[in-house]
C-alpha cells in the first residue's frame, strides 16, 4: 500500500511494496543493520523470502522523509569513528550558488543543513574505502557489503541449477568482509561511499559481485520540480 511523505507542497512516494516489508539484518559487526526486502509468499506454509533491496529508506514506514532535511545519514558514526575526517566550516550561502542575482530570493524552501557540515579529509589522511582496503582494515561499510552479497546464497542461490560461463570470475561460496576488501584493494571493485554521502547504503561493483543497476536523478527546466524528479527516482528504486 501506497502513501505519501509531505512537508509543505513536496511530497515523495513512500510505503512498502505489495505483500512486502523492510527488515534489518545484523551482519558481525552489530552496529551493522542490513537492510532488505522480506516478501511473504501466497501460500501460508512457505517461509517468506527476502531478496536484495534498493528501495533505500522510502519503503522503511519507520522513517521520515522530509525533502527540505534529506535522508537519515546512515554512515556518521562508522565515519567519524575512524577519527581521519574533520569538518568545514566553509562560507554562508549567497543567491549566486543558486543561479540568482545578488539580493535576490529563491522561491523554493532553504534545504535545512542543520548539523550536516561538509567532511574533508584530515592532512595527510586517506579517507576512502581503497585506501582502507589496501591498508588491511575491514570497514563496516565492508561489513555491509558481505552481508548484502550473502543473502543470495542463503536463499539458495549458491547452488543453480545451471552453471553459468565464469569467464575468470573467482566467487567464494561465503562472501566475507575479508574478500570484499580484498577485492577494493585489488581494484577489482568498488565500494561508493564517500565521506559526504552519508546517506547511502553500503554497495560493491565489481566482476565478483552481484550486478547493479544504475539510477539517475534528472531535471526538466520545463515542467517539472524537486519532489518530481525525487519521486522518479524513487520509483526506479522501487521495482
Amino acid at each position: 500500500m501506497l502513501d505519501e511523505a509531505s512537508t509543505s507542497s513536496l511530497k515523495v512516494t513512500t510505503g512498502p511494496l505489495l505483500q512486502s516489508r523492510k527488515v534489518f539484518v545484523p551482519a558481525d559487526r552489530p552496529d551493522v543493520q542490513v537492510a532488505m526486502r522480506e516478501i511473504s509468499l501466497s501460500d501460508a506454509a512457505e517461509r517468506p523470502v527476502r531478496v536484495y533491496d534498493t528501495s533505500g529508506p522510502y519503503t522503511d514506514p519507520a522513517a521520515l522523509i522530509d525533502l527540505t532535511k534529506g535522508l537519515a545519514e546512515l554512515r556518521r558514526g562508522w565515519v567519524l569513528e575512524r577519527g581521519d575526517v574533520e569538518e568545514v566550516e566553509g562560507r554562508a550561502q549567497k543567491p549566486e550558488d543558486d543561479g540568482l542575482k545578488p539580493g535576490q530570493t529563491s522561491h523554493l524552501p532553504a534545504f535545512d543543513r542543520t548539523g550536516r557540515k561538509p567532511l574533508k579529509a584530515k592532512p595527510g589522511k586517506r579517507p576512502t574505502q581503497m585506501a582502507y582496503a589496501r591498508a588491511g582494515i575491514i570497514t563496516a561499510e565492508m561489513e555491509y557489503v558481505a552481508a548484502r552479497e550473502n543473502l543470495a546464497r542463503a536463499n539458495g542461490g549458491a547452488h543453480p541449477h545451471h552453471k553459468a560461463m565464469g569467464l575468470g570470475s573467482a566467487i567464494p561460496t561465503d562472501i566475507t568482509a575479508e574478500f570484499v576488501r580484498e577485492e577494493v584493494a585489488r581494484g577489482r571493485a568498488i565500494i561508493p561511499n564517500n565521506i559526504n554521502h552519508l546517506e547511502t547504503e553500503p554497495m560493491a561493483i565489481g566482476r565478483n559481485f552481484l550486478v547493479k543497476i544504475n539510477a539517475n536523478i534528472g531535471n526538466s527546466a520545463v515542467t517539472s520540480g524537486v519532489a518530481e524528479e525525487v519521486d522518479k527516482l524513487v520509483w526506479a528504486i522501487r521495482w
